[in-house]
């Protein structure tokens, strides 16, 4: 998933109503049955103005576990990623544009893509009046390389060989090997800066940040709450003087909520209630198609899936077109078993579109030795809004192959700790990421921590090694395609679509150019947002 990528939704700020949090979860249970088409006044909606101070703002997302934590190493879904980014900076930042942007860092330069040189920004303070500095960077990054170490970033950041100070306000960053895409690793919400420890090591358990917001109260599962930083550096973020971040995952609940004014905005709207919610004049409904992806996850070192066989059978027993307009009502386009789409630069388009081919499917399972198949396929809405009819669509059509895909309906709470990557095959999403290098990194190399469909290929490994490294954008392009078609021809996973991502707000909370590269403008929903009146 992750955002990963999960994974992807972050605080809000702004107060309709003022329920106690028992009121709130009556309010939702309550509502849960089916969907509330009353409750916000029904005025015409008006285009939010230019940013405005102050006002509080609260967020419902559908993502959020009881086992999570604030540790940067171990945050991997897009509640984790947007309370990381409303409490701390990183060096880099993806802006709203797609293109990467100065965040603690000023600058950064390179002559071979081996050794970067990264300029700090000065004058930089910690939530708790420490001055930003060298060593709270070194330590930060430090954080994810340890030999047990589980960060989900070790596999980017572990390119890494040295780090130096260089001055007062330089770090020098040396990596095993070129990697022309460097710099965009380090705007992830892992790669977040804390303050350093003197005895070693960094303190995040404080959760003392640069960013816009401080925690004022964080219950794992349940809710975030945050208040604005009087001391941020910049000026032109973190508009809302309060903020409340939800974990609501059922999808009527979390519709509900916004519809009767509990909350100001959701992620993951439902498409098939997305014209209920167009209808309220006082309710925007807007999507984005950025990296989201959805996919069915096989782990490929497991039978019968640990045969590429079994696994083109598989794929080529997905009706993708259903998918796309039944579970995404069109709010979409079709995916080709590769985590590369147009949003990408490198996308090849020119790669053969699988589609649904029971005869196929059954030439495949024929290879494999099989003259039928059976699996169980756990399935829930956790993993993405219509997760489960996505999961019968696919036992439906798979059946005229000789393919009986029993679905697993799973719970909603614990589905990241339970399911993904402990069943063998299973509902799973990524919000995606900027480069495809990352995106290949994160998800599909033998040592990565979100590496779940277990895909092993010596090719693959060397072929992303060589094309990190190359400089020539032709060279680039040629290596990346090849990359897409070993994922797409021999991987663990079948992405029948990529969502477009979809959220509903309040016509009150405005924004400007909402970035794709994540859910919720990119995770950074909570400094960028404001509200109005």
């Amino acid at each position: 998933m992750k955002d990963n990528f999960t994974s992807d939704p972050f605080k809000g700020r702004l107060k309709l109503l003022a329920p106690t949090r028992r009121g709130f979860l009556m309010a939702a249970s309550a509502a849960a049955g089916g969907l509330l088409l009353s409750g916000l006044p029904l005025s015409s909606a008006r285009a939010a103005g230019a940013p405005v101070k102050g006002g509080r703002m609260k967020i419902a997302m559908g993502h959020g576990a009881t086992g999570d934590t604030l540790d940067p190493a171990l945050l991997f879904n897009g509640f984790q990623w947007t309370a990381s980014h409303a409490m701390r900076n990183a060096l880099t930042q993806i802006g709203p544009s797609g293109k990467l942007e100065p965040c603690l860092a000023t600058g950064w330069d390179s002559t071979d893509a081996k050794s970067w040189v990264f300029t700090l920004r000065q004058g930089v303070e910690f939530h708790n009046g420490k001055t930003l500095d060298q060593d709270d960077v070194i330590a930060s990054i430090n954080h994810h390389l340890g030999p047990d170490s589980k960060s989900g970033a070790k596999v980017t950041l572990g390119e890494i060989s040295g780090m130096k100070k260089d001055g007062s306000d330089k770090i020098v960053i040396t990596l095993n090997a070129p990697n022309a895409d460097f710099p965009n690793f380090l705007a992830s919400g892992n790669a977040v800066i804390c303050p350093a420890k003197s005895e070693g090591g960094i303190d995040w358990e404080s959760n003392i940040g640069t960013g816009g917001y401080l925690l004022k109260r964080y219950e794992p599962g349940v809710t975030a709450e945050f208040t604005r930083n009087p001391n941020y550096w910049r000026d032109d973020r973190a508009f809302a003087e309060e903020v409340e971040l939800l974990t609501i995952l059922d999808t009527a609940a979390r519709t509900n909520a916004l519809l009767s004014g509990i909350v100001d905005v959701i992620d993951k709207v439902d498409v098939k209630t997305a014209s209920l919610l167009k209808r309220n004049s006082d309710v925007v409904v807007e999507a984005t198609q950025g990296p989201l992806h959805n996919l069915f996850s096989m782990l490929s070192d497991i039978a019968p899936f640990n045969d590429n066989n079994v696994r083109l059978a598989l794929k080529y027993a997905v009706d993708r077109q259903e998918i796309l307009d039944k579970v995404l009502g069109g709010y979409g386009m079709i995916g080709n078993d590769q985590p590369i789409g147009p949003s990408y630069q490198y996308f090849d388009p020119t790669i053969e579109q699988r589609s649904y081919d029971p005869d196929k499917a059954r030439f495949h399972l024929r290879q494999a030795g099989l003259d039928t198949l059976e699996v169980a396929l756990s399935a829930s809405d956790a993993a993405y809004s219509g997760a489960v009819d996505a999961a019968v669509i696919f036992s439906e059509r798979a059946a005229p192959a000789g393919i009986n895909i029993n679905v697993v309906r799973e719970p909603s709470d614990g589905y990241w700790s339970n399911v993904w990557m402990a069943k063998p095959f299973y509902t799973n999403y990524w919000g995606g990421y900027t480069t495809e290098s990352e995106m290949f990194q994160a998800g599909y190399m033998p040592d990565a921590a979100w590496n779940d469909s277990h895909f092993q290929n010596e090719r693959f490994v060397g072929l992303l090694q060589e094309a990190k490294a190359a400089l020539d954008p032709a060279r680039r392009k040629e290596l990346f395609s090849e990359l897409q078609r070993i994922v797409s021809d021999e991987g663990g996973q079948i992405i029948p679509v990529f969502p477009q991502d979809v959220l509903a707000r309040n016509h009150r909370v405005g924004h400007g150019e909402l970035g794709a590269d994540r859910g919720m403008d990119g995770r950074h929903i909570i400094e960028r947002w404001w509200v109005e009146g």
